[in-house]
């Protein structure tokens, strides 16, 4: 009865040793070189992103709204009509806040002055034909936005870009590595790991600046995309090897 206990609770204990987990690690004992590369591709942009919108303000909470859903519907309606799908006309932040004049005046009393309430609207555009940002931007403010921001230009598909800069960033790498082995004394350069971060083409947003437009008889405001980069970022070890 013992040696049959004992060789039972052997028997139990040998699926807990069985999930035990051992770490080895297996030093490098070769010279290891690290390089951080990174290589751009630039291209001209195929898409531009611009911010949009609409503020109104009313005595009350609720006028402010309803005067703003209606300057807000003529303006998604003229984007519509200039031809922008819905699919790239994205609302992007609604705003409702209680306005106060903080000026003192004289004679009359001191504090915060409620005036009104502001309601605000924002939209993000995507704009796929870069020809025609410039008008489009016009036709904005047409419509009656209140506000524009941007454009931010990018790239649709930086898909290819990434390839082409990572395949540059990978030749560079190796060949520094070489140029280290051969400058040391040793005969090659064996790649040990390997790393990556990227950017797809697409710079930071601008700030949102806030003005008031008056739409005349100018010609279309006058646009330049210049072009965009996609980054690739390697960081690379290579051990040198006799």
């Amino acid at each position: 009865m013992k040696s049959t206990f004992v060789l039972a609770a052997l028997g139990a204990a040998l699926p807990v040793a069985a999930v035990a987990q051992t770490s080895v690690t297996i030093a490098e004992t070769a010279p290891v070189v690290t390089l951080n590369i990174t290589e751009t591709v630039e291209a001209a942009p195929d898409v531009a992103t611009v911010g949009t919108g609409v503020q109104t303000r009313a005595q009350t909470a609720a006028q402010a709204m309803r005067d703003n859903a209606v300057q807000m519907d003529k303006l998604i309606a003229a984007l519509v009509k200039a031809g922008i799908p819905k699919k790239d006309i994205q609302t992007s932040g609604i705003n409702l806040s209680a306005q106060y004049d903080y000026s003192n005046r004289d004679g009359q009393p001191s504090g915060p002055r409620f005036i009104g309430y502001e309601a605000s609207n924002q939209l993000s555009v995507k704009l796929r034909d870069i020809k025609k940002v410039g008008t489009l931007l016009d036709t904005m403010v047409e419509a009656g936005a209140t506000n524009v921001n941007g454009p931010s230009f990018s790239i649709d598909d930086p898909t290819p870009m990434l390839a082409q800069a990572r395949a540059a960033a990978l030749k560079s790498a190796k060949a520094q590595a070489d140029f280290y082995a051969q400058a040391t004394g040793y005969r090659s350069a064996r790649l040990v790991s390997l790393a990556e971060s990227n950017s797809g083409g697409q710079p930071p947003m601008p700030m949102m600046v806030r003005a008031q437009f008056k739409a005349d008889a100018a010609p279309a405001t006058p646009v330049e995309p210049g072009q965009v980069g996609s980054s690739v970022t390697l960081t690379v070890q290579y051990a040198l090897e006799k």
